[in-house]
């Protein structure tokens, strides 16, 4: 049975790439319920907001019902998950509905996640918990707010079910909006097997989506590497910036696109360390903060691999060498990229502007002294940016009592004041930087307490009171109130030691 809701599907990935994927329905569930619907998106999509917060519409979002035009089908991918080739994963639990054109005229994918097994499922039983689902809405709308590119919670249905992990929870069904779940992994899949016009296909339809101007140019699919990474030393930067650990950084969880996805084992980083770790699967910290520009590359390497046979004009030695050449290029220029990216987004949070390059390369040192002394002083990583722009107001006494030793943190401001003086030094100026610097540093991030306080009320209780107030703060992550106080505040120094997150799978 199908319903419109407005949708207008235009379903490329169905239509033109038919043999990367499987025709595939969602699972019927018992009583259909809306937990979340993301009436801000829906209406940028163009959907009928009224009628998608209905009985009916809770029967589309758990799976029960489908919006006309809709062609839902499983994706094919491989991964590296933790550094070994999975060379058959696909969508085990999702299914990729269709696509619409927004408001905008961008082309956004509509799709499902816990609907069900699929032919992907490797045993698996397809379905979701409320919880990891509702995360996934807080992380999403949280990144969305900071300005990080992101795939987007459209709604979260609860099945009337229960789904058994640890122990038996609530079943949920999210729908995610992307600009493509095309991933590193997709071309992996068909490379690993040699398949390599579909390979092509599957590359040329990416270019096509993400990079047109790239369509038929001889160069496309070196291009196209270089294009994701590009698009992926900025993200990483970004990540960076706010302290995001993803925590899974396999390559079937890096989009083509540039948009950060699949928000399971992920959490924010209170207390400055690079090593901080806080995915259970991660035993051996690969994923760890500091390690996520490396593990990036890494992938980028794996995607190189991956499109070699098509960057190459044919399979002979030369020209593989030469191929080899170009990608391991582009490879090692990562580092540049991100490093770019990384200090035009330090340097907008410590207030500063570029004044080229050898002042640029001064404020990458400056910068360093500054996250060198958050880890000596054990300071709360996002609080400590955000008091910087008090210090910015000649207000440092809020920053110098964020650490171990007040004290410590007198040389480091004296040589940023000295620093901000290279630009200007009036009171209207100070004001204006400071102003400037809490639109670049947010007050309101998802503490986990908070995260884990929200999604175990509503899977123990069916209360979703907590979930919808944090919701409502993370959408607002610059604004510093009275009543975002409690949202703003870290976790006890005894909680977050032993924090840990779960996938959720």
């Amino acid at each position: 049975m199908t319903q419109a809701f407005g949708f207008q599907f235009d379903n490329s990935y169905a239509r033109e790439l038919s043999d990367c994927c499987v025709p595939w329905q969602p699972a019927v569930v018992p009583t259909p319920s809306l937990l979340f619907f993301n009436d801000t998106l829906a209406d940028e999509l163009g959907l009928d907001v009224a009628a998608l917060q209905t009985a009916q519409g809770a029967a589309l979002w758990a799976g029960n019902l489908l919006p006309a035009g809709a062609q839902p089908v499983a994706q094919a991918y491989a991964g590296h998950q933790f550094g070994r080739l999975s060379p058959r994963l696909g969508d085990g639990r999702a299914l990729l509905l269709g696509e619409v054109v927004d408001r905008h005229g961008v082309r956004r994918d509509i799709a499902f996640k816990g609907s069900g097994a699929t032919p992907f499922s490797r045993g698996g039983d397809g379905k979701a918990a409320v919880g990891p689902m509702l995360r996934e809405v807080l992380i999403g709308e949280a990144m969305h707010a900071l300005g990080i590119p992101t795939t987007r919670a459209l709604a979260v249905a609860g099945t009337g079910e229960q789904v058994y992990r640890e122990r038996a929870m609530p079943g949920a069904v999210l729908t995610r909006v992307a600009a493509s779940h095309l991933r590193v992994g997709t071309m992996e899949y068909f490379a690993v097997r040699r398949e390599y016009d579909h390979l092509r296909k599957v590359a040329d339809y990416a270019i096509a989506r993400h990079d047109p101007d790239l369509v038929g140019e001889p160069t496309r699919y070196l291009d196209l590497l270089q294009r994701v990474a590009r698009r992926q030393a900025v993200l990483i930067s970004q990540w960076m910036n706010v302290g995001f650990i993803h925590g899974v950084m396999n390559t079937d969880n890096m989009t083509l696109s540039g948009e950060t996805i699949d928000y399971g084992p992920c959490a924010f980083m209170e207390a400055y360390n690079p090593q901080t770790v806080f995915s259970s699967i991660d035993q051996g910290g690969r994923y760890a903060y500091g390690n996520q520009p490396a593990i990036a590359q890494w992938n980028l390497a794996r995607l190189a691999e991956a499109l070699l046979p098509v960057i190459a004009e044919d399979l002979t030695e030369p020209h593989i060498n030469r191929a080899i050449e170009q990608v391991t290029a582009v490879i090692e220029a990562f580092p540049e990229w991100y490093q770019a990216a990384q200090v035009r987004g330090l340097q907008a949070k410590l207030g500063l502007s570029s004044l080229g390059p050898e002042q640029d390369a001064a404020d990458a040192e400056l910068a360093d002294a500054w996250l060198d002394l958050l880890r000596q002083q054990e300071a709360d990583f996002t609080l400590a940016w955000r008091r910087l722009a008090d210090a910015a107001e000649g207000q440092a006494q809020p920053l110098r009592a964020l650490g171990r030793e007040p004290e410590a943190w007198d040389a480091w401001l004296t040589r940023w004041q000295a620093r901000l003086a290279l630009e200007s030094t009036d009171d209207m100026a100070r004001v204006a930087r400071a102003g400037q610097m809490r639109q670049r540093n947010p007050y309101v991030i998802p503490r986990n307490h908070h995260v884990e306080d929200a999604l175990a009320a509503a899977t123990n209780d069916g209360n979703l009171a907590p979930f919808e107030r944090l919701l409502a703060a993370l959408r607002t992550p610059y604004l510093e109130t009275p009543e975002l106080a409690p949202y703003g505040e870290p976790a006890p120094a005894a909680v977050t030691a032993c924090y840990q997150t779960f996938c959720g799978t």
